[in-house]
């Protein structure tokens, strides 16, 4: 993965990519999108360009947090990755689930909340209608709220149950359970209410909800996407059960050991 890194003078450059495990310590932004010309693209960090965007306040929040906090690097999806190279769009969108929940810290910026007592500013805040916003308010281990101004909400665990009222999804996963503890059924169920700009990442958003990698095939219309998730899911599902089964059936007929104790 790529990330951002900010010096001591306030200067936000790309750094080389880190292979999976060794990135440093880093923040990452969790936010809606705005208008294409509005955000901060991979190729405007390149050339040096963006700063006079709308969205580069979002950068320049997310690297101010992460360096309060003693880091230096922090992750934008919208800079971060270069999307218009395939290979890496692929890459990118496999691992995004386990990027968000390797980072130290989730900063959820929402852009339609402006002050932090506005309850129902936040419940309808358009951050909980998109699909890829569902992984990140669940993957990552700390996730915390910021109104426009860059204010303080709160964190996941302060809000827990305002948001398991908006989103339906259950205290339990919100705490950090195991997502194989829930049924497929239910995790998908989790999307109701979510869109997605691009048809097809209203299945490819779900890879890490389902613990589920696929070719990404832009173009094949959201049901064939949601068709080969479901799929994929369900055989991995039936293969980890079957699996299950076997060693709990090797487990009561194997070989007794010493003092009858099985040696598997």
């Amino acid at each position: 993965m790529r990330l951002l890194q900010h010096d001591a003078i306030g200067e936000i450059t790309l750094t080389e990519s880190f292979l999976p495990g060794r990135a440093p310590p880093y923040a990452i932004l969790s936010h809606t999108w705005g208008s294409r010309s509005d955000e901060v693209t991979f190729q405007d960090l390149c050339n040096g360009t963006g700063r006079d965007k709308e969205g580069y306040k979002k950068i320049r929040f997310c690297a101010e947090e992460a360096k309060a906090a003693g880091w230096n690097h922090s992750w934008v999806d919208t800079c971060c990755i270069d999307d218009t190279n395939s290979v890496e769009l692929q890459t990118a969108i496999t691992s995004m689930f386990a990027w968000y929940r390797e980072s130290q810290r989730c900063l959820v910026y929402l852009s339609d909340v402006s002050v932090i007592d506005d309850d129902a500013a936040f419940r309808n805040s358009r951050w909980f209608t998109r699909g890829w916003t569902l992984q990140e308010l669940i993957a990552p281990r700390s996730v915390e709220f910021f109104t426009s101004r860059g204010v303080r909400i709160g964190s996941r665990r302060d809000l827990e149950e305002v948001i398991q009222s908006v989103t339906n999804i259950p205290l339990t996963a919100l705490r950090g359970e195991s997502l194989s503890n829930f049924g497929i059924r239910e995790r998908l169920d989790w999307m109701h209410g979510r869109e997605t700009t691009r048809a097809e990442d209203y299945a490819y958003c779900l890879f890490g909800i389902l613990d589920v990698s696929l070719p990404i095939l832009y173009g094949e219309s959201r049901k064939a996407a949601l068709d080969r998730l479901l799929e994929r899911a369900r055989i991995l599902q039936t293969s980890a059960q079957s699996i299950s089964r076997l060693l709990l059936e090797a487990w009561h007929s194997g070989y007794k050991g010493i003092d009858g104790v099985p040696t598997m």
